[in-house]
């Protein structure tokens, strides 16, 4: 696929595709487009959130009032309503020192909050950024009604005037994206056993979504910078603005408009608008190899045939004499042998261009769920020898390449920018 000009930042497009390293190729928005999850439980009705029913109303969301308690509890989980004076008082005015980052949304602060006597991690919608009312909703929605370890927790949201507004739990790590790229030299990077580790919790996070969500949901947005860090690198996924329900019944798919992030999209999903669960796994697949490789999933600073992540690794995957140069540097040869192959087995499963050939999420965590477990105990690098030859391997084997097939992948179609009909 092509390669745009690189600026920095990592924020998500709504209704465009921005390339892995901040850019935008925008398709233009399209007023009152219905959100993508249509059928779930709302917070309460009451007279602070008119606000919010008017803007699910505008977006023709089939909210289901009668799953949401008078308390505001939906399927057990109370999501709050906040006001925006409380948020000011939280966040000292969205004072720079509170500042966490910023993303597709709007800016994030930290703060604290009395109410609940908890730190916090607060978006504020930039209305002239990449999303808008339609993902705000979306993620109060989603996030209503999942309850799963694997995913950030909505603590609540403030809809008042013009101002939108969401509450997360904080996660102290930061996201995944901030472990692996651009270390300052006092950085510590991720060893082996920490990145099977994050890789199997947001694994697990997508297999909820997946299979334990009522409606299936397709998440449409895994990447990095969207996989948030707890204590001891608690994964869980965050961003839930593009999740869609996934298709039911005898249906394959859902035709949608292209939206998501360019190395991460799969290649059959940004050509043709049709969305499915595999979709999702695609995506997926390049987190893996991220966690693997230690490179970007589109890096410009790299040559040419180096900068799309999956184009660079899937000649690779041919002949496992390829394995051990696709670690990450930084990993100083500290890796399982046997678990290098097989963590690469599974990313080369994930990332095949036809979207029937890629696992299940099921399959996937049972691969990385095993991974995770086997603990590696790392050795002394001895110079001038291959570290990778040695560690605590086994004979178990999660995945293994299909060489048949995998000559049919081997090069990439590219991403289109053609916007399809929802």
């Amino acid at each position: 696929m092509g390669c745009f000009g690189c600026t920095g930042g990592s924020s998500r497009e709504s209704e465009s595709i921005k390339n892995g390293n901040g850019n935008t190729n925008s398709i233009r928005r399209k007023k009152n487009h219905g959100p993508g999850v249509g059928s779930s439980a709302c917070p309460k009705e009451g007279a602070k959130n008119d606000q919010f029913l008017s803007d699910a109303k505008n977006l023709n969301l089939n909210c289901d009032w009668k799953k949401v308690s008078k308390s505001g509890k939906s399927n057990g989980k109370e999501v709050l309503e906040f006001s925006f004076e409380e948020l000011i008082a939280t966040t000292r005015n969205f004072r720079s020192d509170c500042f966490l980052g910023e993303g597709g949304f709007g800016k994030v602060y930290k703060g604290y909050l009395e109410r609940i006597n908890q730190v916090v991690a607060i978006k504020q919608l930039d209305h002239s950024g990449a999303q808008g009312i339609k993902e705000f909703v979306v993620e109060v929605v989603t996030l209503s009604e999942a309850d799963h370890p694997n995913l950030v927790k909505l603590m609540g949201y403030c809809a008042e005037g013009n101002q939108r507004l969401l509450v997360y739990e904080y996660m102290p790590l930061g996201s995944l994206e901030n472990h692996l790229y651009d270390l300052s030299p006092d950085r510590k990077p991720l060893d082996w056993n920490t990145r099977m580790k994050i890789a199997a919790g947001a694994a697990r996070g997508l297999e909820y979504l997946h299979m334990e969500m009522k409606p299936p949901i397709i998440y449409r947005d895994v990447k990095c910078s969207n996989i948030l860090l707890g204590e001891e690198y608690h994964a869980k996924l965050s961003d839930f603005g593009l999740a869609k329900v996934g298709p039911s019944g005898d249906d394959t798919h859902v035709s949608t408009r292209v939206m998501g992030t360019y190395g991460y999209c799969a290649p059959d999903y940004a050509m043709t608008g049709q969305l499915n669960f595999k979709s999702d796994i695609f995506s997926f697949g390049v987190v893996l190899l991220e966690l693997i490789t230690g490179r970007k999933a589109l890096d410009c600073t790299r040559e040419k045939k180096e900068q799309n992540l999956v184009v660079w690794a899937r000649p690779m995957f041919k002949d496992r004499k390829n394995f051990s140069q696709m670690a990450d540097p930084k990993l100083q040869g500290q890796y399982p042998t046997r678990g290098l192959y097989q963590a690469i087995a599974v990313a080369a499963m994930c990332v095949q261009e036809q979207p029937g050939m890629r696992p299940t999420i099921v399959d996937v965590v049972q691969a990385l769920n095993y991974l995770s477990s086997q603990e590696y105990v790392p050795n002394k690098p001895v110079h001038g020898t291959s570290a990778s030859s040695r560690g605590n391997d086994n004979n178990n084997t999660c995945f293994e390449v299909n060489k048949s097939n995998e000559k049919k992948h081997c090069e990439d179609k590219g991403i289109t920018e053609t916007a399809n009909e929802e």
